[in-house]
């Protein structure tokens, strides 16, 4: 009987994996573990939602029991996946650059080179929410104010006190969840809650759906002088990202990238390319953002090692990897 359940609850796994593009032979699972973590951020940030999405399906596709964990969000990430605490993670470009070259504020020193890239995921805009009768409406009204920016670690607690030095503000900086932050910001704790996160940012959403509030972020003089300085480019939120915001809304952003260590097995990370890059549309069902998750976009992924599974996977769809971002182990 035993014996009998074994077989077919792999030929269940084997069926789910072929329905999502990922069939996998039994000699490839060998040196598969059983279970896997993937570090996200802060509950009430897209980070969360997105990794603990990806987590279900490559767990559906592949069996392998696949769980998402709260961190500290990017920067944090980077190192948990680098010392093997964490199977794999999620972090922006800004912060991945500092830990490629030991300069994260949270590990002075370590260079994080057992991270690897996997795919890309999404842009991430940096915004800021406030209370409508605050009069909290422009970057430059945070002067004085107390203004949580997301969790030590994370993107937004990264460049938000940056962006405040560079334009002058003496802003009283907060660190904590999503969730709690935006929640004090409603409770009167906090003047307004400055975050990066893929639109729409579930916690402005949920603030929004509760109190008048207004949703904005730096303007044109401000985002010329955040590119000049900060590894961020220019993008432009859609009117209607957020209920009560009509008109486009320019702002800065950064790509985020799934990561992993490089002694997950090639075969392994390679199913998990094909099950999120080739299922695109269960991507977006996860979370809008998902629409940014092409594999085209490894191309904005200019200096951290691919793992060899994503090699294989980019060079089989015909994408060349640049040769500086081959890994040592890769074998071709």
């Amino acid at each position: 009987m035993l014996k009998s359940c074994m077989r077919w609850a792999g030929v269940a796994a084997l069926s789910c994996a072929m329905a999502l593009g990922g069939a996998v032979s039994a000699d490839d699972r060998s040196d598969w573990p059983r279970s896997a973590n993937v570090g996200t951020a802060s509950q009430g940030g897209t980070y969360f939602i997105y990794g603990a999405g990806w987590a279900g399906l490559v767990d559906e596709a592949t069996g392998v029991n696949m769980s998402a964990e709260v961190t500290g969000g990017p920067a944090q990430n980077m190192v948990l996946v680098h010392q093997g605490q964490l199977h794999f993670g999620m972090t922006t470009m800004g912060p991945a650059f500092e830990g490629w070259h030991g300069q994260l504020q949270v590990a002075r020193g370590l260079e994080t080179r057992n991270v690897r890239a996997m795919f890309p995921m999404y842009q991430t805009p940096l915004q800021v929410v406030a209370l409508q009768r605050s009069g909290i409406a422009t970057i430059s009204d945070l002067d004085g104010k107390r203004v949580g920016v997301g969790p030590r670690g994370g993107t937004a607690s990264m460049f938000w006190p940056r962006f405040f030095e560079d334009l002058g503000l003496n802003v009283r900086v907060r660190f904590g969840g999503a969730a709690d932050q935006v929640g004090q910001v409603q409770d009167g704790i906090l003047d307004a809650f400055a975050f990066a996160a893929g639109v729409p940012i579930s916690a402005f959403s949920q603030i929004e759906a509760q109190q008048p509030v207004n949703i904005f972020s730096l303007n044109e003089e401000e985002i010329a002088q955040m590119v000049e300085n900060h590894p961020v480019s220019r993008i432009v939120i859609p009117g209607g990202t957020y209920r009560t915001v009509e008109e486009d809304q320019p702002t800065v952003a950064l790509w985020n990238f799934a990561i992993a260590n490089k002694d997950m097995p090639e075969s392994f990370v390679y199913e998990i390319m094909k099950t999120v890059l080739d299922n695109n549309d269960r991507m977006r069902s996860i979370h809008r953002s998902a629409a940014e998750t092409l594999p085209e976009n490894m191309e904005h992924n200019s200096f951290m090692w691919f793992h060899p599974g994503a090699v294989r996977y980019y060079q089989e769809r015909g994408i060349e990897v640049p040769e500086n971002l081959i890994p040592p182990e890769y074998e071709s």
